[in-house]
């Protein structure tokens, strides 16, 4: 049975970007680059029933696109460093959005994710990596950036029990509401004008 989690996608130009980090670092497994994503929600092995009123419960969502960036890299493990990852730009809609998610996992009664929620984007797997290497290679590329882009989407992804990494698939897609900015009216007509002509 797939493993499902909730997730958004990175663009490709922020994934080339990012795919600029890889080398440097043995005992890396890097993330192919159609595989980049930020998890919302690790939901795991559930039944076809519960999957489905999951993504169901995803469809009724709804929240205004958002912009995020990345900024910055960071290591998982601490004295044992097991993944790399970039940093997404602070953004009170990806927390609100995650929440949302969540709420809806303990409505659905699915198990609690033990981990508190630290927006990433994990780009390399490690192994045998000393922490001195990774904090090396960390500091000498300290000024990864990536310019913010829209997320006008988030999507329910599943994967195959794998090593890690993996390929991941799209089962179904959700979008976000496009902001409407005060610009964007002020070169209409008044409703009332147009009635009367």
């Amino acid at each position: 049975m797939p493993r499902l989690f909730a997730a958004i996608e990175i663009p490709h130009n922020a994934a080339m970007s990012l795919s600029l980090l890889r080398g440097g670092l043995p005992g890396a497994r890097w993330i192919d680059i159609e595989n980049y994503h930020l998890t919302l929600r690790f939901i795991g092995d559930v039944e076809h029933h519960v999957a489905d009123e999951f993504a169901d419960a995803l469809g009724r969502i709804r929240r205004f696109e958002f912009k995020m960036g990345l900024s910055g890299l960071g290591c998982f493990g601490g004295k044992k460093p097991h993944s790399l990852f970039a940093v997404p730009t602070a953004s009170p809609d990806l927390i609100e959005l995650q929440a949302e998610i969540e709420r809806i996992c303990q409505r659905l009664r699915l198990p609690a994710d033990p981990r508190k929620f630290t927006p990433h984007v994990t780009i390399a797997r490690l192994r045998n990596v000393q922490p001195e290497m990774a904090a090396r290679y960390l500091s000498s590329r300290g000024n990864f950036h990536v310019p913010p882009f829209t997320v006008g989407r988030f999507v329910l992804m599943s994967s195959r029990e794998s090593v890690g990494g993996g390929p991941y698939i799209v089962e179904d897609s959700y979008p976000l509401t496009p902001r409407v900015s005060a610009a964007s009216f002020s070169n209409r007509e008044p409703a009332a004008a147009r009635i009367i002509r």
